[in-house]
């Protein structure tokens, strides 16, 4: 090899690692899109609850709030069925606005209509740091299956557990900074400013979330493929066997 052709070969080295790394991004953009729902999962997240706290704010009637919001999250998932798209985003929605529309019936008071959610908001910051300390990130959890690696990432793969580790941490101190914004608001707020508050409160931190674990993905190691490792062994498996019987 001469000494021309070494930078050569090195340029297109690291033109090839360049490729790589974009395409890695890529790829955990998508992957973050499809596990969160992209815009129209923000848009099914917040739609209701801003109904709900629109109609109060007119008219102070909890009932018609509180059917709106119920009526729209269900429409969402119609939608969604017409479409033939996953529904599993709306579903959640229609759950968390029925908990809710039942709260607040219940007690008769408006602000109940979102402390399912507030709770629900508590006990996951709290599952994502658990995990984290128990070595089991549960960001780790929910995009493994995402990425087509499982749980491959937790033994054979201690850079992306990390990158895991750290976007699990980042979630569960984002959620619970909101939540020690919103649980006193609770108290001290009337229905209208805190409705608001939460509506405002509802996509800049999930945004920041989403960005951090992007952030912390895209520098670790790609994910291992564990579904075309078990095509590829299947597949060497089926030959050795059509050898096999070649041989008698």
């Amino acid at each position: 090899m001469t000494s021309l052709d070494k930078p050569t070969e090195d340029a297109q080295r690291d033109t090839q690692d360049a490729r790589d790394t974009q395409d890695s991004r890529a790829v955990t953009e998508a992957a973050l899109f499809d596990a969160f729902g992209g815009l129209r999962g923000m848009i099914e997240t917040v739609l209701p609850g801003l109904l709900f706290v629109t109609i109060f704010t007119i008219n102070k009637d909890l009932h018609s709030a509180a059917i709106a919001a119920l009526g729209v999250s269900i429409l969402l998932v119609v939608v969604r069925l017409a479409m033939k798209d996953t529904v599993k985003h709306a579903f959640s929605g229609v759950f968390g606005v029925a908990f809710g529309v039942v709260f607040a019936m219940m007690t008769g008071n408006a602000k109940d209509f979102y402390l399912p959610g507030m709770l629900y908001t508590l006990g996951l910051a709290l599952a994502y740091i658990v995990t984290t300390l128990a070595g089991v990130p549960l960001i780790g959890l929910i995009l493994g299956p995402v990425f087509k690696e499982n749980l491959s990432w937790r033994t054979r793969n201690p850079g992306r557990k990390k990158a895991y580790a750290k976007a699990s941490y980042a979630w569960g101190l984002i959620l619970l900074a909101k939540c020690a914004i919103l649980f006193p608001l609770y108290w001290w707020a009337d229905t209208t400013q805190f409705g608001w508050v939460l509506i405002a409160l509802k996509i800049p931190p999930f945004l920041l979330a989403v960005w951090l674990t992007w952030v912390f993905l895209a520098k670790a190691p790609p994910p291992i493929d564990v579904f075309a490792e078990m095509e590829a062994a299947e597949k060497a498996e089926k030959e050795r066997q059509a050898a096999g019987r070649s041989a008698e």
